[in-house]
Parts: C-alpha cells; sequence; structure tokens
C-alpha cells in the first residue's frame, strides 16, 4: 500500500514525498517530472517501452506527456520525491525554460545524481517534514533550487529553438484538436472513444492512429490525464464531497474513483485531500 508523507501543490506545480510497495498504471502528466528516490528500495520507472532504475544515484526524469509507469517488485518499500512542474511557470521564471512543456526537453529518462543535487533532495526531503507556515520562505528556495540544478543540468535548454521546431515536425490534425476539446468539455458526461471519433469525423481505428502520431499518447492515457488534473484541483479547492468529485468527473460509483485515482498515484483521493497543502 502507498502512503502520502507529505503533498504540496501551488503555482509552481506539485511536489510530493510518496511512500510506495506497489506499481502504478501507464499514465502521464502535463508537467515536467522529476522522480528521486528518497528512502528505502531501489525500484524502478517504465519510460516509454525502457525500464529506468531510480536508486539513490539515479533520477528519473520525464518529459510533459510521456507515458510511463512504476513497476513494483515483490518485497520492495521506496519512499520516492516526486515533482511535478509546470511549464508555464518555468517559463515565467526563466524565458530559457520556455520548451519546458515539448517532447524532448529532457533528452535521457535516467541520469546520474551528481553529489550537490543529492544533497539539495536530501534537505528538500528533510525540509518537507518542518515545512510549516513559518519555514516555508526556505523550503520554497530549497526546492527552487533543487529544481534549476536538475533543469540546468539535464535538460535541453540551450537546444530550445530545436525544441520548438521538432514540435512543430509533429503532425497537427484538426479534428484532433476537436476531439481534445470534446474531452475536455466532457468530463463528467457518460463518455465512448466511439463519440469521440465521430465527434472527429473519423473512424475509430484512425482516430487511435492520428491521435498518438499527434499527440504521443493514447487517448485512454490524454483522457485519464485530463481526469486525474482536473480531480486535483477540485479535491484540493472545491468544498465539495469527494463523491460529488467523482460524479463531476463521470464515474458512476466513488469506489470507480476511488480505484482510479490510486491506480494513477498510488493513494486514495481521501488521504489526498486530507495530506495537501497549497502554496498561493
Amino acid at each position: 500500500m502507498t502512503s502520502v508523507l507529505k503533498f504540496f501543490q501551488g503555482r509552481f506545480g506539485r511536489v510530493a514525498l510518496l511512500d510506495s510497495d506497489h506499481s502504478l498504471v501507464t499514465h502521464a502528466h502535463p508537467q515536467c517530472h522529476l522522480l528521486i528516490k528518497a528512502r528505502g528500495e531501489d525500484t524502478a520507472f517504465q519510460v516509454g517501452d525502457r525500464l529506468h532504475p531510480l536508486t539513490r544515484e539515479t533520477a528519473v526524469l520525464i518529459n510533459a506527456w510521456e507515458p510511463h509507469a512504476k513497476i513494483h517488485r515483490a518485497a520492495q518499500r521506496s519512499t520516492v520525491l516526486a515533482l511535478y512542474i509546470e511549464p508555464d511557470w518555468l517559463a515565467a521564471m526563466d524565458r530559457r525554460l520556455s520548451a519546458a512543456g515539448l517532447s524532448g526537453f529532457f533528452p535521457r529518462a535516467c541520469v546520474p545524481i551528481p553529489g550537490h543535487v543529492r544533497a539539495l533532495a536530501d534537505r528538500v526531503t528533510d525540509e518537507m517534514f518542518d515545512a510549516d507556515a513559518g519555514r516555508r520562505c526556505k523550503w520554497e528556495s530549497v526546492l527552487f533550487e533543487l529544481m534549476m540544478s536538475v533543469l540546468y543540468t539535464y535538460s535541453a535548454w540551450r537546444d530550445r529553438a530545436e525544441i520548438h521546431h521538432a514540435s512543430l515536425r509533429r503532425p497537427s490534425d484538426p479534428r484532433i484538436g476537436r476531439a481534445i476539446r470534446f474531452m475536455q468539455d466532457n468530463l463528467g458526461g457518460e463518455f465512448s472513444f466511439d463519440e469521440v471519433a465521430r465527434q472527429s469525423c473519423l473512424s475509430r481505428p484512425h482516430f487511435f492512429h492520428l491521435f498518438k502520431q499527434c499527440t504521443a499518447v493514447s487517448p485512454a492515457v490524454f483522457f485519464n490525464t485530463l481526469r486525474m488534473e482536473s480531480a486535483f484541483t477540485q479535491l484540493s479547492t472545491a468544498r465539495i464531497t469527494i463523491n460529488d468529485v467523482a460524479g463531476r468527473l463521470g464515474f458512476s460509483e466513488p469506489h470507480h474513483f476511488t480505484r482510479f485515482f490510486r491506480q494513477n498515484l498510488g493513494i486514495p483521493p481521501s488521504e489526498y485531500r486530507k495530506t495537501v497543502e497549497l502554496f498561493h
């Protein structure tokens, strides 16, 4: 069972300290995703079709919208520091990081952790347990230093023009744009990919093929990501019950929503709501 030790959310994105002993399904995030082992056993994440180790000496870096999954091994328990960094926030902080939301921003998924980054990650982990209102400025400063150290060391920010050009070479189709808008507008309704394909004026097989060509993820992973992002917002800011959140996201039964949330994050929505702290 996974438990969340700390979870912070703000304009920068999200940062979590998760104690986990089971797998996560293939999923994606619209944020840059940094994974650093804090404590416990080594573990591994599958990014694309390759398995990458997460150890004291290696970090896993995942591009925005890049499919990945946590692979659990028996009798293994790990505490993972997980950062989900908003690309727009990064671009506002430093224009050199304007390609942070594009594929190719992290050229490598598994990278060695230099000593200074390891020390910063350990400080962030320690500070998370003491990040009360009086110490948040200090914690935010260390977190920002960790983020930027990793990004400047391992992202392709120097090649941002090429990353932007490469993104323009990805196929673009207005029918897929219509499909995405339809998904965004129908998070809480009865949903079927047959209907999305019809809205796009495509056959189902052609829709699935073209969607992945244009976005690099399957329609199911994309739609589930939209639902998870909406769930994060509603659970942390809206004064409604978890049952109501489940209904708003199209789940016929609350336990279906709980299973979905746990499969994607490792914890139930009730634990996320209880633990999350907002930074303004």
